[in-house]
């Protein structure tokens, strides 16, 4: 009637959602949606989660082999180096420093989570020294990797636990890194995976710890 009417599905109207809104902060970009941020998210989790477990099946391996074998007569009980108490102050102390760089993350405060995350960093940095000086000591005292089968898995073990903590270190530079150049955003998780995985590491030590000297 000579009247124009206005599309509700207009291209201006599907691009603003009706309200006109664009996404809030905090959101989480897709994720979870099936858009192309949420299949990747998906697809890292995915990931992460079938590395760690077979990180968990390596040490159950060394687990059935110490359990095994201290039960040779010719095993002989060690004792547990003194920097150990500090290796493991310090990952556990590095934990809490990533759930509030976490927090400050998502609560827009980037000078704060930039703060946090270093914290993790050093703690976990102090955390392989400390274990470099353990072996020190050991060695220092003539226990060897050879010495005896409990010196061996001790070696070995905590060996490969610190391989990966290490490699948890050089996915912490990517993190400075993506901070750096503000491709974390606030309001958003995307300290989520590294703290998983970082998590992860600090509750094999303690399992670590207690099957070494406690079991």
């Amino acid at each position: 009637m000579g009247v124009d009417v206005l599309d509700a599905r207009s291209p201006a109207a599907e691009r603003g959602g009706g309200g006109g809104r664009g996404r809030e902060p905090g959101s989480r970009g897709g994720e979870g949606s099936g858009g192309p941020q949420g299949f990747a998210a998906d697809t890292a989790r995915v990931g992460l989660w079938a590395f760690m477990g077979t990180v968990t099946m390596l040490f159950l391996g060394f687990t059935s082999a110490y359990i095994l074998r201290r039960a040779s007569p010719d095993w002989q009980p060690l004792a547990a180096p003194g920097l150990l108490g500090v290796s493991t102050s310090a990952l556990i102390a590095s934990s809490v420093a990533i759930e509030r760089a976490r927090r400050r993350l998502r609560g827009w405060d980037l000078a704060g989570t930039r703060t946090w995350v270093g914290i993790t960093g050093l703690l976990g940095l102090t955390f392989v020294l400390a274990q470099f000086g353990a072996w020190r000591q050991l060695a220092a005292a003539g226990v060897l990797l050879a010495t005896n089968p409990h010196s061996s898995f001790f070696y070995v073990i905590t060996g490969a636990h610190a391989l990966h903590v290490l490699g948890g270190l050089c996915w912490f530079l990517v993190i400075v890194a993506r901070l750096r150049r503000m491709a974390l955003l606030p309001g958003e998780d995307g300290l989520g995976l590294f703290a998983t995985y970082w998590h992860f590491l600090g509750g094999l030590w303690l399992y670590l710890l207690g099957l070494l000297f406690l079991y």
